[in-house]
């Protein structure tokens, strides 16, 4: 079991060092006993239900759009809602920081709405496009208003991929850093910049600890009910779906989800605009400048040297990580289609289990390396490797997601025919499972790579001066002060985002329109 080794030691072993050390530093009891402490997790839980609840209501229409309208311009909708949750969090962060410079609690809440809307509108789009419509046209033949129809029959029908969406929202939320470490700045902290201002700043390891088992407890809460959700939309009713040219009413939700595409855009605009935006009036300084190491050496490195090693970094965590999640996927699919059911439970666990590095402080992981890594052959701590280890850990759990409907999709009598002709394991997947898999497995490399070019919590805690990524350079220029460190940290923001809409470009072309969960 590769995957599950990968996971113990370069995951639990180095999260289990950082809470060791807390229980024994001791002054968890204080610490979970601080009414700040609980305050900290409330705000945290709500701006994550708030921000859920808003990538709810902006994503239904547009996973209506998606799974039932015929329109010209609809397969370009699908990629646009793609590109917000694949764009770096630093990217996002200066995009909602040009349209409200003050931060505050309303640009965290929105800027996660944003990134997430994409998770809501493909997910449920995947299994509306499957429901049957017949069901829907019984029930206005019998004289349900549309907007009946729709809550008596239809919503019924999707809560189960509603509700998945929705505990995966409220995980990403729940753990957001990059958005609200720019937006909130010293005033709104929640678990994962506490756990990082702790850790870094204070050396405050028992108080890092204390959070990072609370988040924990609601990281499993938030992974169990997602769980649930997703097996009900696995195991949910579909028929003969089908797309066409709206009527009557839904032309008023095509209109909401036209609405909700143009406000995704909005960020996305002001911050190609302040990229170019001097007090001087209009201006490309910023790029010309990314050759430098910008006002009075901010970086150690120039803009595009850091881009480099970004790209560097993106490959090889890209690389790691496709190898650990189809090896992860293969194993789940041949659990869940055995006949015994402690197998199947065991599936169970293990897909909940490669999950869980999505929801623990990415700070934790990176200085649980820094305590740990030594004891391995060659000390990694000073190994170039040790970003890309970083980052495949983050990316290796939405590779999975990817990937394991795909596997699972392939049918079974074509491998067992395959088998019986006398095929080899080997030759099964390399005939059979590759040829069909082959362009959906692409598209999630791709995928994989757009998040790991944009990785930002664990690279920033572990990326060295003289090698850092483009996200770190950008979080360090709009630390020093000179408006040419600005204009070149949204300069490199607008080059992350050209490649992540390139990608994003790239992975719908391949995955024709959806891989896996997305």
């Amino acid at each position: 079991m590769a995957p599950i080794g990968f996971l113990v030691v370069f995951f639990a072993w180095p999260v289990a060092a950082i809470v060791g050390r807390g229980f024994a530093a001791g002054g968890l009891d204080v610490v979970l006993g601080d009414s700040r402490t609980w305050q900290l997790a409330g705000f945290t839980v709500a701006t994550a239900a708030a921000s859920t609840v808003v990538a709810v209501l902006a994503g239904l229409p547009v996973a209506f759009l998606l799974a039932r309208v015929r329109l010209p311009g609809v397969g370009l909708a699908r990629t646009l809602v793609l590109v917000p949750f694949v764009l770096p969090t630093v990217v996002v962060g200066l995009a909602f920081r040009a349209l409200w410079p003050d931060g505050g609690v309303l640009p965290i809440v929105l800027a996660n709405a944003f990134f997430n809307v994409a998770v809501v509108a493909r997910t449920v789009a995947g299994l509306w496009a499957r429901l049957d419509s017949r069901t829907t046209d019984a029930a206005r033949a019998l004289g349900a208003s549309p907007w009946r129809a729709f809550r008596s029959v239809t919503l019924p029908a999707l809560a189960p991929a509603i509700a998945s969406a929705a505990a995966v929202v409220f995980l990403f939320c729940a753990t957001s850093f990059g958005v609200v470490l720019i937006l909130g700045g010293a005033r709104y902290r929640t678990l994962e910049t506490e756990i990082y201002l702790r850790t870094v700043d204070l050396l405050d390891l028992s108080g890092a600890a204390a959070l990072s088992l609370i988040q924990f407890a609601a990281v499993v809460a938030a992974l169990v009910l997602g769980g649930l959700a997703r097996r009900r939309k696995d195991s949910a009713r579909t028929g003969s779906g089908g797309a066409r040219r709206p009527s009557g009413g839904e032309w008023w939700v095509v209109g909401a989800a036209g609405v909700v595409l143009g406000l995704l855009l909005t960020p996305i605009v002001a911050l190609l605009a302040e990229s170019v935006s001097t007090e001087d009036g209009w201006s490309l300084a910023g790029y010309r400048a990314l050759t430098s190491t910008g006002e009075k050496g901010a970086l150690q490195v120039s803009g595009w040297d850091a881009a480099l090693n970004s790209l560097k970094v993106a490959i090889d965590a890209t690389l790691l990580a496709m190898v650990v999640g189809v090896l992860a996927s293969v194993v789940l699919v041949a659990l869940r289609r055995s006949s015994t059911k402690a197998a199947r439970g065991l599936g169970e666990t293990m897909d909940a289990v490669l999950m869980l590095p999505l929801g623990v402080s990415a700070v934790t992981v990176g200085f649980g390396y820094l305590v740990t890594l030594d004891a391995l052959p060659g000390d990694l701590r000073t190994s170039p490797y040790l970003v890309p280890l970083a980052q495949a850990l983050v990316i290796i759990p939405l590779i999975v997601r990817m990937v394991l409907p795909v596997l699972r999709s392939v049918d079974v009598r074509l491998r067992q025919a395959a088998s019986t002709l006398g095929a080899s394991p080997l030759r099964v997947w390399r005939e059979i499972d590759l040829p069909l898999t082959l362009r959906p497995l692409v598209a999630a490399a791709g995928f994989g790579f757009v998040v790991a070019l944009g990785e930002f919590g664990a690279t920033s805690f572990l990326a060295r001066p003289t090698a850092p990524t483009l996200p770190v350079a950008v979080a360090t220029l709009m630390a020093r002060p000179g408006e040419l460190n600005n204009q070149m940290a949204y300069a490199a923001c607008a080059l992350l985002m050209l490649v992540t809409v390139l990608a994003v470009a790239l992975i719908d072309r391949l995955g024709r329109g959806g891989v896996g969960e997305f």
